[in-house]
């Protein structure tokens, strides 16, 4: 007999306080990163041929699928050749420019129009692709029950360097906890994280890339 699927914690006024921040701290963010955004886009375009923002078809809320936005760090096509969806370190598939902003998590700034646009928040599993979907049992699909995130439970327990398994296990234990108090945990845990850029490869036991 199969484990029953988790149910999402939270209530209309956390959902209502969540939105609020979200909102805020997105159009904030884009405001503040926007003099950065424009000096990335011209050192993409100064590097190497092909558009500034990657899109990418990704699953959110209740199983709806949506096109995240993010800078473009590798050569275009890039999940066509080599190594496809996983990304290890020191890729030839990334460029210099999108090393460092990798490195830094800049390459994830235009997810902030993703959160204005109430396709994905601040804090919830990070988004992934249909083909991952497809994968999940009944009990793991109660991850597309909230949000996906800028970040998560799981992106601060280690984020790309964890078992897919592993990841799964905490973005649903994130669902039954959920509260504006972890959110704000996981932000600031977060800070932390891409300030030590740890976790941003799979390596040799990490799933799927980001």
């Amino acid at each position: 007999m199969s484990e029953p699927a988790p149910s999402p914690a939270g209530g209309a006024l956390y959902l209502r306080a969540k939105r609020l921040l979200d909102v805020v701290a997105a159009a904030a963010g884009l405001a503040l990163a926007s003099p950065l955004l424009a000096a990335a886009a011209g050192a993409i375009r100064a590097e190497s041929p092909g558009p500034v923002l990657y899109r990418q078809l990704r699953v959110g809320l209740d199983g709806e699928t949506f096109e995240m936005l993010k800078l473009r760090t590798m050569i275009p096509d890039a999940e066509f050749v080599g190594a496809g969806l996983a990304v290890q370190e020191g890729d030839p598939r990334i460029t210099r420019v999108g090393a460092l902003l990798r490195r830094l998590s800049l390459d994830e700034l235009p997810n902030l129009l993703n959160i204005l646009r109430g396709e994905m928040s601040l804090v919830g599993p990070r988004p992934t692709i249909p083909v991952q979907v497809a994968q999940y049992s009944e009990r793991q699909r109660a991850r597309l029950t909230v949000k996906p995130g800028l970040t998560g439970w799981a992106q601060v327990h280690g984020r790309a360097s964890l078992p897919w398994s592993t990841r799964i296990e905490l973005d649903l234990e994130y669902v039954t906890r959920r509260s504006l108090a972890l959110d704000l945990r996981i932000i600031a845990r977060t800070v932390a994280l891409v300030l030590g850029g740890r976790g941003l490869y799979k390596g040799a036991s990490g799933g799927w890339g980001r």
